[in-house]
């Protein structure tokens, strides 16, 4: 690819993000997308919006960029908890450590590369990518020693930078224990694989069990229930039912007609709404939906819910094996109610091995399955062979900006339409392993869809080329490192369009809100429902923590062999660091937490991203004829698995477990306070399977007056006037403008012209 290609590449998706900025600062300005880009806002503070026109609304501004940089770790904490803390630091390390990178390569290692050969240099645009990477330098060059240099400055300092933020982030975790003191997971365990009697029920042998073996701590129990279709269509009655009491002694105006709405392209109309007669309703109130006989048996599962008196014992319990087959009595510390899974409690625990496996087969035959469009698009970015297989594009691509288009952006945007089918797939075969929460079932998706990209987009496009035939070159693991050293420095071409395609193009996209954008106004104008309903989703973890950490990973890989993709990488990181906090402020509503763990999988997967770059280096270095080099390279690999396997030992426990004495020191805290037997209490209903909590409650349901008593219904027009006019006065503006609106800049003109006017001054008689 000639440079010219890059500089297509870079240029159109520079001006997709310039547009995209300049269209979300607009559209986030008026009042129908409030709940599109304010949903969690919104949904905390439920505030009342006006629909006047203010020419602010039309106007780009980075009011928004201020605002997200001015906010602290400590909000983000407390807004959206501590996974998004999490993803904030794995995108403050990437800004330090490829922001020395560039400086190191960019000034050090690239002029290097550019003038290692004795040759010819044509004009910039017209250079090939290949002459600024590390395959330009000679063989047994004597400036190899400051690619070694440099890759020794790297690891060490990403080494420093990942032992800080790890010990940082574990201090927050155990901040995010300790403060959830009146939390009932740190009191409840899940047992699961409980034997079947056939004389006693679940609940009896839970009882029996737990009353034997841990009596002295052993407080109450929650069977779980496997709930059948049809309880599930009462429970949801029940629902409509007891929201519906909420009118219950509300006068309803008389003047109500059958109401007529008319669909947006069909023209049919309904009137299938009318007003019932207060004898029904007084009839309907005879019969209680909550009655007895109505109740439906649930079937007992071989799960339940064991509360304990103190965390302490609920944690010993968790920990330790409770029969000799651990296949019976599984227990583990449970989620958050909110955070259970309830349809795969249901599952036999004998049964999740066998999932597990079919799960993993499942992935590796879509892994296998996407080779297929990767050798497409692999053959997009060699023109010649192209040309060799689909001859009629040889008029075609003798254009000049085609062959740019083609080869330097038409490649990556396939690859990321193709992507977008990958998480919902993993999220798909993580729901099918069995976990018990939604943060688990989300990790898990994370996980696969880590390893599935970085499989695909890095080793595939590198061991491949341009031919996925040629995948012999797995065949012998000893030959690896050296087909790595000899296919990164070529396809770092590639891997720079991706970052700007995958990277920029994505980031504008997840600000802009594309599909709730398109929902919201479908809801609103073609469908015609005015009912305001909150577009709130949880921040899709699975899907953009593996984003980030593969940009990681080339920029580690590309870094000392083809620094040219620092500059890009480094702007996608604090692109991405100003998004993903407005995000978090904003948008995503935080349902559940998992307490930080998605650090221990972006520890990972830098140590990897390192090792990686180390073992390619050596590869280079051997090719170079460069012994000195490659010597110096063989500790810097031993040092960082020594590095890795000390923060395992020292950080990696806390994330596995929570701390005996930290839970001690707040049960101990609990006693002196008095609060242990309130805590009690509320663990009773806190894992009740159908608890009404559940429900949504009614909010800002007014009901107007009937008619006057002359029949005129004057009283109820007032009313109305009147609750509009307070509406008017009490109504806050859009939460991104200040600016008055216009009902106010008139009222202030004709305040004005009152003033300035010559008034008529009456004659004394």
């Amino acid at each position: 690819m000639k440079v010219g290609g890059l500089l297509t590449s870079a240029g159109i998706n520079i001006g997709l993000c310039v547009l995209f900025l300049s269209l979300y600062s607009i559209l986030r300005k008026q009042p129908q997308n409030v709940k599109v880009y304010f949903g969690r806002r919104i949904a905390e503070e439920h505030n009342r919006l006006r629909d006047a026109f203010i020419l602010e609304r039309f106007v780009p501004s980075p009011s928004w960029i201020v605002k997200s940089l001015r906010c602290t770790e400590e909000e983000i904490l407390a807004t959206a908890g501590l996974d998004a803390v999490v993803f904030n630091r794995i995108l403050v390390f990437s800004i330090r450590i490829f922001s020395l990178a560039a400086i190191l390569c960019i000034f050090g290692v690239l002029p290097l590369n550019y003038f290692g050969q004795d040759m010819h240099h044509v004009r910039i645009p017209s250079a090939s990518l290949e002459t600024f990477t590390i395959g330009n330098v000679e063989e047994r060059s004597r400036w190899l020693w400051v690619h070694c240099v440099v890759l020794y400055i790297i690891s060490a300092v990403a080494c420093i930078l990942l032992y800080l933020e790890y010990k940082h982030i574990a201090r927050l975790r155990l901040y995010h224990i300790s403060r959830a003191t009146s939390n009932p997971s740190h009191f409840t365990v899940l047992v699961r694989g409980i034997p079947k009697s056939s004389t006693e029920s679940f609940s009896r042998t839970v009882e029996s069990f737990f009353t034997k073996y841990h009596a002295s701590s052993y407080l109450s129990h929650q069977v779980v229930y496997k709930v059948g279709k049809v309880q599930k269509i009462v429970s949801g009655a029940k629902k409509v039912y007891r929201k519906f009491r909420h009118f219950k002694g509300a006068t309803v105006d008389q003047r109500c007609r059958p109401i007529t709405f008319q669909c947006c392209f069909c023209g049919a109309s309904s009137n299938s709404f009318q007003l019932l007669p207060r004898d029904y309703e007084q009839e309907s109130e005879k019969s209680d939906v909550n009655d007895s006989s109505s109740s439906l048996p649930d079937e007992e599962c071989g799960a339940a819910f064991v509360f304990f008196k103190t965390r302490y014992a609920a944690l010993v319990v968790a920990k330790i094996l409770q029969t000799s087959n651990p296949m019976r009595w599984v227990t583990t510390l449970a989620p958050e109610r909110d955070d259970i899974y309830w349809s795969n409690l249901w599952l036999p625990y004998k049964q999740l091995w066998i999932r597990h496996i079919v799960t993993l087969l499942g992935s590796i035959v879509f892994m296998f399955l996407f080779l297929i469009p990767v050798t497409f698009i692999q053959g997009l970015t060699q023109l010649e062979q192209l040309q060799q297989r689909l001859p009629f594009l040889r008029g075609i691509l003798e254009k000049k900006y085609m062959t740019q288009l083609i080869t330097g952006y038409v490649p990556s945007v396939i690859l990321q339409i193709f992507l977008y089918t990958v998480p919902p797939t993993m999220m798909l075969f993580s729901t099918l392993e069995g976990p018990i929460s939604h943060s688990e079932r989300k990790k898990s998706a994370c996980c696969k869809v880590l390893y599935f990209t970085i499989w695909n987009v890095f080793f595939v496009n590198v061991l491949s080329g341009s031919a996925i035939s040629q995948l012999n070159a797995l065949s012998s693991p000893k030959d690896i490192p050296m087909q790595l050293a000899k296919a990164v420095p070529v396809q770092a071409t590639f891997f720079t369009t991706y970052v700007l395609t995958s990277g920029w193009a994505s980031l504008s996209s997840e600000l802009m809100q594309l599909f709730s954008l398109t929902w919201n106004f479908a809801r609103r104008y073609l469908l015609r429902m005015k009912e305001d309903s909150d577009l709130l989703y949880s921040f899709p973890y699975h899907t953009e923590v593996p984003k980030v950490l593969l940009c990681g990973l080339l920029g580690f890989t590309c870094s000392v062999l083809a620094p040219l993709i620092l500059p890009f990488l480094l702007l996608y990181f604090c692109l991405g660091y100003v998004v993903y906090r407005n995000q978090f402020l904003n948008v995503y509503c935080t349902k559940y937490d998992t307490g930080g763990l998605y650090w221990p999988i972006a520890h990972n997967t830098t140590i990897f991203s390192l090792i990686l770059t180390q073992i390619i280096c050596l590869g280079v270095f051997g090719l170079k004829e460069s012994p000195v080099a490659a010597g110096f390279t063989v500790p810097l690999i031993i040092f960082t698995l020594l590095f890795n396997q000390y923060c395992r030992k020292r950080h990696l426990p806390l994330f596995k477990t929570f701390p005996a004495q930290n839970l001690i020191d707040m049960d101990k805290a609990d006693q002196q306070s008095g609060t242990t037997e309130d805590l009690h209490q509320r663990l009773h209903s806190a894992y009740f399977q159908f608890h009404d909590t559940d429900d949504v409650p009614l909010e800002g349901v007014h009901s107007t007056a009937g008619r006057d008593e002359d029949g005129s219904g004057s009283l109820g027009e007032s009313r109305r006037k009147e609750s509009a006019a307070d509406e008017l006065k009490s109504g806050l503006s859009h939460p991104t403008l200040d600016g008055p609106p216009v009902s106010r800049l008139r009222n202030a003109v004709r305040s004005l012209g009152s003033v300035l006017r010559p008034q008529k001054r009456e004659l004394p008689v």
